[in-house]
């Protein structure tokens, strides 16, 4: 959400703002961990919510010393970095340090080390130890799709051990297991008192393998009573797969697609330039107008106003990098959006909002739209001149986003338009027209409403959620902004 800028001024951004500045650690006669140093100086300088923060005061410390003391405090960088996080159960809970940028970054390029296996783990009915998963998707290409392992499949047990609340991390974090499979049992019964989940006596063996994934996970067109209908499942924001996303476009394109069905339900987030390009190509009618603004720390915010207003803003385009843009002219779009949907995919909904008519099927969106960028430990805080003893970076939170008309923090997530709920025993084939949320996007389309009372309906038995198979991954696949800030200082922004 940044822009290009010539700014001398903001060649030492952390004088400017009357940051704290210490000398470095190895010049001082109190040495402070240099990784800590780091930290502070990182947390100082972008932190959202650093107003709120005591210890993050540009006056916080009087000398070198007593800077090192506090520094010294602490037992690890961890340790320091969580002291300085605001309400970390309730505000922020997106945050984080790692010890392997390494790792993240080609996190943040769609490659991890998976099997492929999407799952959300429930409790059993009438338990609250013994744990059923339940396969919501299996990405294309990857180890779980060649053993076949199908969206909907139940297991109730991982190398023969049955998955409880104690073990379920230890098994299901294992570089390789075997997924017992079982079946629901309703014993003949409306009740659920007396249901069971028996093991059948399958099982598929999976390795995790370095996997690049391509979020466009499926694409179609359907015809529906004469109106050529845009189907596309896009599982994150990955810049790598801008081009391919923008073929998709070009497709519906050629095709006359009168109607889309964006399909985010699974969809965490990612790069928010690619957001402003989806929503740029379902459009295409508000070149140059806002997409969405952005409020930082006060210091940060009075230093960028200071400069130029215009770095707060992220605007429509019609082009990406001089390719120029597929767009629709749509002026409605259907988006399935669950509470698996978050950052990047409520920026587009959100920012969409204020010009064209949202249909938001599915549930409550997860409720993220603050930012975080990726800080590495170098003068600017850019990956340039890193320092080389160590392989730490920060992503913390640094703005929250805001629609044109300002709309923000929703914390309970984005309000659907339809509440529909997907039935894990009967979760249907993606881009199945029987799929209970493209079956109802495509009963709205054509207006089948006694289709949509019946979709509606439908319910089946009730599980009580317990764990995501995302919560497996070492980082999340946040909302990074491709654009570089004052001086570079921001070249890996996310919105979360």
């Amino acid at each position: 959400m940044m822009r290009n800028i010539k700014i001398v001024a903001l060649l030492c951004l952390i004088s400017i703002l009357n940051i704290s500045c210490f000398e470095d650690n190895d010049d001082n006669q109190i040495a402070a961990n240099a990784i800590s140093d780091f930290v502070w100086k990182g947390m100082n300088v972008f932190y959202l919510y650093k107003d709120n923060i005591t210890d993050l005061a540009n006056d916080r410390f009087s000398s070198n010393a007593e800077y090192a003391a506090y520094l010294n405090s602490y037992s690890s960088p961890e340790s320091l970095f969580e002291s300085l996080i605001y309400e970390r159960e309730t505000v922020d809970k997106y945050s984080w340090i790692v010890d392997d940028y390494i790792a993240l970054e080609q996190q943040f390029q769609g490659v991890s080390t998976s099997n492929g296996m999407e799952f959300k783990l429930f409790l059993q009915p009438n338990s609250s130890t013994d744990l059923v998963g339940i396969v919501r998707l299996v990405l294309n290409d990857s180890d779980a799709e060649a053993k076949g392992v199908q969206r909907g499949d139940m297991f109730n047990a991982i190398n023969g051990v049955p998955l409880t609340t104690a073990n379920y991390s230890s098994l299901l974090s294992a570089s390789s297991y075997t997924i017992n499979l079982a079946t629901y049992n309703d014993n003949g019964t409306a009740e659920n008192t007396d249901d069971t989940v028996d093991a059948s006596g399958e099982s598929i063996d999976l390795n995790k393998l370095e996997y690049a994934e391509n979020p466009i996970y499926y694409t179609n067109i359907y015809e529906i009573n004469g109106q050529n209908v845009g189907y596309l499942m896009y599982n994150g924001f990955t810049a790598n797969y801008d081009t391919q996303l923008n073929n998709v476009f070009a497709n519906f394109k050629a095709n006359n697609v009168q109607h889309l069905v964006l399909d985010l339900r699974y969809n965490p987030g990612g790069s928010v330039n690619s957001a402003i390009l989806l929503s740029s190509m379902i459009t295409g009618q508000f070149n140059g107008e806002i997409f969405s603004t952005e409020q930082w720390n006060s210091d940060f915010q009075t230093a960028l106003e200071n400069e130029d207003p215009e770095l707060l803003i992220n605007r429509f385009k019609n082009n990406d990098d001089g390719a120029a843009l597929n767009s629709l002219n749509l002026d409605k779009v259907y988006i399935i959006a669950t509470n698996d949907s978050a950052s990047a995919s409520e920026l587009v909904i959100n920012s969409l909002d204020p010009y064209i008519n949202v249909m938001h099927i599915g549930d409550y969106t997860t409720g993220k739209y603050q930012a975080s960028t990726t800080l590495y430990d170098s003068e600017n805080f850019t990956r340039e001149g890193a320092n080389p003893n160590h392989t730490y970076a920060m992503q913390p939170l640094i703005f929250k986003s805001l629609n044109k008309i300002g709309n923000t923090d929703y914390d309970n997530g984005l309000t659907p338009d339809i509440l529909m709920n997907e039935s894990y025993l009967n979760l249907g084939v993606i881009g199945d027209v029987n799929e209970t949320l493209l079956a109802t996007a495509l009963a709205d389309i054509t207006g089948a409403t006694s289709k949509l009372t019946q979709l509606k309906s439908t319910t089946g038995p009730s599980f009580t959620f317990f764990e995501d198979s995302n919560s497996f991954e070492r980082f999340g696949n946040e909302m990074y902004v491709d654009k570089p800030l004052p001086n570079n200082i921001l070249n890996h922004t996310i919105l979360e």
